[in-house]
């Protein structure tokens, strides 16, 4: 009965959301689809072969044979269109997980961070909220305490929050490549400027909160 009463209330706020909601988020998924460029098969990425931003495990999970002979693979990923990806994104990563819940200054940032990397794009929030003083279970779902907490923050903070949440997103980042040396080519290029993870979290900061190179480099020094 209680998770019933949770998911009532969830419903309940995402429809006040929705009503409100002026965005235009098949644009906003047309841009990520931009960002995410086309057919990749890097062994590193634990994605696997991905096109659009789409990947191989997502078309298996969704059961997507668009080639039609029967089985859901690499050839799969590369019939992909761009309009195909960007409607899968928006049922997938933004009406599924609710993200119209969020203040609308949030929304196109945290759907593009969820495309990227799941539900870490809602604990990032959660954690930076909790610092902000809103109790919260980190747990990656956003439900009406999450959300209420976002709008809260929001009007604390209008100037600030969005630019906080992305910074918050480029240093998650740079931790997840610190831990695993094999990912860190996708925060730092060869040339040891910043690679598409940071680049790519950093177009939802405002310029005077980005990176030098610099202050790039040093960061990422003591990586080897």
């Amino acid at each position: 009965m209680r998770s019933a009463a949770v998911n009532l209330r969830r419903a309940s706020f995402l429809a006040r959301a929705a009503v409100g909601a002026e965005m235009d988020v098949s644009g906003i998924a047309r841009d990520i689809v931009r960002r995410e460029g086309g057919f990749v098969d890097d062994p590193d990425d634990p994605g696997g072969a991905t096109k659009h931003g789409v990947t191989v495990g997502t078309l298996r999970r969704l059961g997507l044979d668009l080639t039609g002979d029967g089985r859901v693979g690499v050839a799969d990923v590369r019939a992909m269109t761009p309009e195909r990806a960007a409607a899968i994104f928006v049922r997938e990563y933004h009406d599924r997980p609710g993200i119209a819940l969020l203040p609308e200054a949030l929304r196109p940032s945290v759907f593009d961070f969820y495309v990227n990397a799941g539900s870490a794009a809602v604990r990032v929030l959660q954690e930076l909220l909790t610092e902000m003083g809103e109790p919260l279970v980190v747990d990656g779902i956003i439900g009406p305490l999450t959300a209420g907490a976002a709008h809260r923050a929001l009007a604390r903070a209008p100037a600030h929050l969005a630019d906080a949440y992305g910074i918050a997103r480029r240093e998650w980042y740079y931790a997840l490549a610190r831990r695993r040396p094999r990912l860190r080519k996708f925060a730092r290029r060869r040339d040891g400027g910043k690679g598409g993870w940071i680049l790519r979290a950093e177009e939802f900061v405002a310029e005077r909160f980005r990176l030098t190179s610099a202050e790039h480099r040093e960061r990422v020094a003591g990586w080897g």
